[in-house]
């Protein structure tokens, strides 16, 4: 992307809808003037009461449980150093988008216009009432030492400077499990940690506590090897100061077996790398670029395990893996402190779990057929859901053990369902298609880029890795909505409606008229539709000249339809194509079919759409729990409609007894586990939680996906064609930028699969 359009796309996420990236939400209901009475005064005076007579009772009746102050000063901003308190602020409400996604923890930012440590701390002390837990941030060293260590002793509630632990404990973890990879003692590995600021000193103290020897270790700052006869050498870095006979990144490097960066780009050469002992660990952590590039240090020697801070290699060390599973399980205990039981517990943890069995959600994520133990996975992935429901519990349980706690969990099976609970949706799935889609991305064909909508969604899917985008449309309008939005990719361009296109419209019209000469198509009808868009886009992917199509933006669904099904051939089996809708929903993804192709299908074809959709669940990598929606409830109805339904029901029964699908049910019934229970204790659908729904007619699917996606604000993912035996997907009318991108991660995914389903291989 050029980088003006970066720049402003950078600032137009920041400033609309809203500036900003975060807000408060209401909780509570304040829709009558009792509401308003009960929520403020005179209602409000009763829990105001309680609390002051038991400050413990602040986090019972207010939100000071869930809530964490992310705050910093602004000294040491990213890579962009002193920036100042209220630069820093668009980085603070990003940490506090983080803590909400990944942990469900609400944060107010605090931006401090002080570089004074007593005032820092005292504006800090003054704010414990109002929060359950303080995240600092971004604050130079050697101050931020300091100011942790003060507001570690003085505050009741826990503490802790992300910038120097999450890097530690991420990468404590990594070490731990490289170095039995590598058949390395931690207590004998000689270590180089290259970097002399808070992460480097932080990370250095979690590897001796996790094992290594202070003996072991050379640290380097800016001048060098940090060596005992160094003159006004800072006290946090004087601990780590040596008087061997080294002086230099060249010297330490020499038999080392680790190497920990939290430096600069490219200071690392193979040179140096080819010095270190066999089997030697690099954990090469600056940003954006490492201290040594991941190709170049794994061309040059093979027995490494390397890690970097990208997304786009293996063994990501990435702070996200750690801050807001951190602050959950303190939270849920009320510890008084984050302290180094605590800590290391998350260490452990993260270890433990890169070693156990992976999610296929996660697999599908990052394009694996089985991610497992070794070399190129030593630690969690970001988007592993496990993360939720292990790292909090251990945190948890060490804050008891250790005496920190003052709300034990007693039971923690519920705490783990609760977490598991707390997940919900958000978008979270989106990241994973996003992510699975950049694995292996493919040519995606856009039959309206000249409309720019449409030409974003291309240019965001090509920025982002999704995909390669074939733009159809008029050239010279592309060209100048390209120049307009600073897309200035080489992209292919078509117009099929120009000479240009006359040997590839006659060769697909060939095609066409062949396929199709005994059903009333004639050649020059044939060569007329090559001139529409949709239809030569579908012969683009026919002839393998494209790996999938979207089209839709600018027409109705059925006239968009049409050339699809006009073309592209079935998947064996199928009669009738359907669709399903993805929503991110509060309680998790939900797919709902059919949502845009048939109008009043019959109990064997919704049976047959059951099917195709459960093959679609299954594809985004989770277990179908399936629905069959109507207004009765197991024959409580002898109309015709539920009638259907649960003949639909019967045929899946007997012939897919694998599948988990049961009704005819009510919507209210299929989504309470109470409700169901207690009435209908048989159902196959008692004790799981349903993630799919399959309706009786398109007027049901389609008016329930778009009043969900309307009235509660949720994401919706589709329509996703089922049934049709190539990648191609049609948009609903006047579609957003946002879901267009979703559907071509959806469309590239597709293509993915089909690939390996046409080569035996299922991941």
């Amino acid at each position: 992307m050029h980088k003006d359009s970066k720049r402003r796309e950078a600032l137009l996420y920041h400033a609309k809808p809203k500036p900003g990236k975060i807000a408060v939400v209401p909780t509570k209901p304040y829709s009558t003037q009792r509401d308003l009475a009960l929520a403020y005064s005179p209602g409000v005076a009763e829990p105001c009461l309680e609390i002051e007579k038991n400050p413990e009772n602040a986090y019972k009746y207010t939100a000071k449980g869930n809530l964490v102050a992310v705050i910093s000063n602004g000294t040491a901003v990213l890579g962009l150093g002193d920036i100042g308190a209220q630069a820093s602020k668009p980085v603070m409400e990003g940490k506090g988008l983080l803590f909400k996604i990944f942990a469900d923890i609400d944060v107010f930012d605090i931006e401090l216009d002080t570089k004074n440590i007593d005032e820092f701390v005292n504006i800090v002390k003054a704010l414990e009432p109002t929060f359950g837990g303080i995240n600092l941030e971004d604050i130079k060293a050697p101050e931020c030492f300091e100011i942790e260590r003060r507001l570690k002793e003085e505050m009741n509630i826990p503490v802790m400077h992300d910038d120097q632990h999450g890097t530690a404990i991420i990468s404590g973890a990594a070490l731990i499990n490289a170095c039995e990879l590598q058949n390395k003692n931690i207590k004998d590995v000689k270590i180089v940690v290259n970097g002399a600021g808070a992460a480097a000193i932080s990370c250095t103290q979690m590897y001796i506590s996790v094992g290594a020897l202070k003996e072991n270790i050379v640290m380097l700052d800016s001048k060098g090897v940090i060596r005992t006869d160094r003159e006004n050498l800072d006290p946090s870095k004087a601990v780590w100061a040596t008087n061997r006979d080294i002086y230099t990144l060249e010297d330490a490097m020499k038999n080392a077996d680790v190497f920990i960066g939290l430096s600069a780009a490219n200071v690392l050469s193979p040179e140096m790398l080819k010095t270190m002992a066999p089997n030697p660990i690099v954990l090469a952590m600056a940003n954006p670029n490492p201290e040594i590039a991941y190709d170049l240090a794994m061309a040059t020697r093979e027995d490494i395990i390397m890690g970097t801070g990208r997304s786009d290699f293996p063994n990501q060390v990435n702070n996200v893996l750690g801050f807001p599973f951190i602050f959950r399980g303190a939270l849920d205990v009320r510890a008084t402190k984050i302290n180094e039981e605590m800590k290391l517990a998350a260490v452990y943890a993260l270890a433990k779990l890169a070693k156990e069995s992976v999610p296929e959600q996660v697999n599908i994520a990052y394009g694996e057929r089985k991610l497992s133990f070794g070399k190129d996975y030593i630690i969690p992935k970001p988007f592993d859901p496990r993360l939720m429901t292990e790292i909090p519990p251990a945190v948890a349980n060490a804050a008891m053990e250790s005496g920190v706690a003052t709300e034990p969990i007693a039971n923690w099976e519920t705490y783990r369902n609760e977490l598991s609970d707390r997940m919900g949706s958000d978008n979270k799935l989106v990241r994973l298609l996003m992510n699975r889609a950049k694995t292996d991305p493919k040519k995606v064909v856009y039959t309206e880029a000249d409309h720019l909508n449409v030409l974003k969604a291309a240019q965001i899917a090509y920025e982002e890795g999704i995909a390669i985008p074939i733009l159809l449309g008029n050239k010279e309008i592309i060209l100048e909505l390209k120049e307009e939005i600073g897309f200035d990719a080489d992209v292919m361009i078509i117009d099929p409606k120009t000479d240009e296109e006359n040997e590839r419209r006659i060769r697909y019209a060939e095609f066409f008229w062949q396929s199709r000469e005994r059903r009333g198509i004639t050649k020059i009808d044939a060569e007329k539709l090559m001139r529409d868009r949709s239809y030569f886009a579908s012969m683009m992917v026919l002839q393998g000249e494209a790996d999938a199509m979207l089209s839709g933006y600018s027409r109705s669904y059925p006239t968009a339809l049409k050339p699809v099904l006009d073309l592209i051939p079935r998947i064996n089996g199928v009669s009738k194509v359907a669709s399903t809708n993805l929503m991110l929903t509060n309680r998790g993804p939900l797919f709902l079919a059919d949502t845009a192709v048939n109008p009043n299908p019959t109990a064997e074809e919704i049976a047959k759409i059951a099917v195709m959709t459960n093959h679609t669940v299954k594809m985004f990598g989770f277990d179908p729990v399936i629905a069959m929606i109507s207004y009765g409830n197991f024959g409580s109805s002898k109309e015709e409609t539920p009638k259907k339904m649960r003949k639909a029901v019967e045929i899946l029964h007997e012939n897919y007894p694998d599948m988990i699908v049961d009704g005819e049910i009510q919507i209210d019934f299929a989504l309470n586990q109470e409700m169901l229970k207690d009435k209908f204790p048989f159902s196959k659908l008692v004790g799981k939680k349903v993630n799919t729904m399959v309706f009786p007619n398109l007027d049901t699917a389609n008016t329930t996906y778009k009043m969900l996606k309307e009235l509660n604000e949720t994401t919706s993912i589709g329509p996703i064609l089922l049934g049709l035996d190539a990648p191609v997907h049609v948009f609903q009318l006047g579609a957003s930028v946002d879901e267009m991108v979703n559907m071509t991660a959806v469309a590239v995914i597709d293509a993915q699969q089909k690939i390996l389903r046409k080569k035996g291989i299922m991941l």
